[in-house]
């Protein structure tokens, strides 16, 4: 399988549901959600690449760094790269439904387990979309991070125990999707959290806490006060609001605010592995991949997900040496300038 073939197969296989782009930047798909795109305008998917663009990476090669290390702990498991998969569901009405739920999910888990990273399940409206996830990271032994949206406190309680009874690496809130009407619609509303709210939800299991979908930094500290083990710095993709910034254009603050909290990832606009070096300097410890990996698992299945995910690897590690960072854990923001 080559790259080449790999797109070809997935723009047939995702039949219009997403054009598989020379650059997935969202401006084909603006407004389609459902859908692959943005919320209404689609400004709030298309910034999140303009703030990486923004972020220049400093080439220097007069240094002593022969070697990239491009690997990382990340709740208690050693990864190959600070890559994650992101969770991704609704295959009917935002891919096409070519492929069931539950396959897709499995080749989104199984992928990125065959790269040496970990991937994410998610939530919706049908019951389908968690249970197999969940399914999908039980057949790995719990390799794997189920998130839930931030449903009424009774039913987040029972989904974090049936992650806990399956052993996941984590388990995530996805606060970001508060405003999701298709939720109330099927009769299972689902809202904003109170900071005691938040704090009953990291209390009610032992597996390290999630939550994805903060913009701010007094969000982050509220966070990290009711005893995350990590935050997403994300805007959902795009997907639930207009017109927000960009992950990148509000991470730096959320960085100097909660560094050494707790693990700060972020997702929105990766594209490439130099997209993920940028995002690590301005502050994240690993990022979220979404939209790539959709092309990957309809194009090539597991193997196509892990291609991808090797592919921004390497590509990560050749961004390390031209910049001269000898791991990604030690990321210094000397070699990036933010142009205005």
């Amino acid at each position: 399988m080559d790259i080449a073939t790999l797109r070809k197969t997935a723009k047939e296989e995702l039949k219009g549901y997403c054009r598989v782009c020379p650059v997935c930047n969202g401006r084909a798909c603006a407004g389609e959600a459902p859908g692959m795109g943005g919320m209404g305008t689609g400004s709030a998917f298309t910034v999140n690449l303009e703030a990486l663009s923004k972020v220049r990476l400093n080439m220097r090669t007069l240094h002593n760094v022969k070697t990239a290390d491009t690997t990382v702990e990340l709740f208690g498991k050693t990864l190959s790269m600070p890559i994650l998969a992101a969770p991704m569901t609704g295959v009917l009405y935002n891919m096409g439904g070519r492929l069931p739920e539950n396959e897709f999910i499995r080749r989104i888990i199984d992928g990125a387990a065959e790269a040496g990273t970990i991937g994410a399940c998610g939530d919706g409206a049908d019951p389908a979309m968690f249970d197999s996830g969940l399914a999908a990271i039980a057949v790995k032994a719990g390799h794997g991070i189920p998130f839930i949206k931030p449903r009424a406190q009774d039913a987040i309680m029972a989904l974090l125990k049936r992650s806990a009874e399956v052993g996941v690496a984590a388990v995530g809130v996805d606060v970001d999707g508060a405003g999701l009407a298709v939720m109330a619609l099927k009769g299972q509303p689902v809202s904003p959290k109170t900071p005691e709210e938040l704090r009953e939800l990291v209390g009610a299991t032992t597996t390290p806490f999630i939550v994805k979908g903060v913009m701010t930094p007094d969000e982050a500290e509220i966070a990290f006060a009711a005893g995350a083990a990590a935050i997403v710095v994300s805007n959902h993709g795009g997907r639930v609001l207009d017109h927000t910034p960009g992950a990148a254009e509000v991470l730096p603050a959320i960085a100097r605010a909660v560094k050494g909290q707790g693990i700060i990832l972020a997702d929105g606009g990766v594209r490439t592995g130099a997209d993920v070096l940028k995002y690590l300097a301005l502050g994240a410890d690993a990022v979220l991949v979404g939209r790539p990996l959709v092309i990957g698992a309809f194009g090539g299945g597991a193997e196509g997900v892990a291609m991808l995910l090797q592919k921004m690897r390497a590509e990560l590690a050749a961004a390390m040496l031209l910049t001269g960072t000898a791991s990604v854990r030690e990321v210094s923001p000397r070699i990036i300038s933010v142009q205005s």
